[in-house]
């Protein structure tokens, strides 16, 4: 923590370097003087460089300077980004569908300002194929590429091997698994062999079904009507 800022009777060297509320510099002169400059003007005698040969001191100010100092503390406190780290974890011969659910999973937590540590576990007798493990490592990376970079290095550590991704803080490109996952969602359903097979049937009962009692009335007129006239 930053020692507190000495000021006015505070000041207790013999002299100081002393800096106006202009920021012109008036050299080195006795404390005392400094200070009768400053009630003079009706502000303080500000010690900002106590390990400067001799101490520099500001009048200004120290109820501004205050306020000052602690907003721009709390915009620094505001830039400063609490990053999580957390795990994902893979196997070395893991299904295509499994593979895409935790890339999602690590999508998601890139884009929430979390750094990612992805794991590869190997069991028993597949620490022989590390190969494998870190070519998955490596697929993860280039399908993060517009999300992530690469902080860590792919390393092996007992029988786990694991990198470690860092959320970029503009994104180059769309997630490619999440936007996949939606584009899946918006199209509707393909029509089903069950359905078209109903459709079918359903067009074929129309026309089998025989024509009601005025229809048929109506067919006979018509073809007495277009039959020849005997002479």
């Amino acid at each position: 923590m930053a020692r507190p800022l000495r000021v006015n009777e505070q000041i207790r060297i013999r002299s100081v370097r002393v800096i106006d509320d202009n920021g012109e510099q008036l050299g080195v002169m006795p404390t005392e003087e400094a200070l009768s400059r400053a009630r003079t003007a009706g502000l303080d005698l500000i010690e900002i460089s106590p390990n400067a040969q001799p101490p520099v001191c500001k009048i200004g100010d120290f109820g501004r300077l205050k306020y000052e100092q602690a907003k721009k503390d709390k915009d620094a406190r505001k830039k400063q980004r609490h990053v999580d780290l957390r795990e994902v974890k893979l196997r070395p011969k893991i299904e295509q569908h499994d593979y895409e659910t935790k890339a999602r999973m690590a999508e998601r937590l890139l884009l929430d300002g979390s750094k990612i540590k992805v794991t590869i576990m190997f069991r028993g007798r597949e620490i022989t194929y590390q190969g494998f493990g870190k070519r998955l490592l490596d697929r993860m990376v280039e399908d993060m590429m517009p999300l992530a970079l690469l902080e860590r290095e792919p390393k092996l550590e007992g029988r786990n091997m694991f990198m470690i991704l860092a959320p970029r803080a503009t994104p180059t490109g769309p997630p490619k698994y999440s936007s996949m996952k939606e584009h899946e969602r918006a199209q509707p359903p393909a029509p089903t062999a069950d359905a078209e097979q109903t459709k079918e049937s359903t067009d074929h009962a129309k026309d089998s079904n025989p024509p009601r009692n005025g229809e048929a009335s109506k067919d006979n007129r018509d073809r007495e009507s277009d039959a020849p006239t005997p002479v």
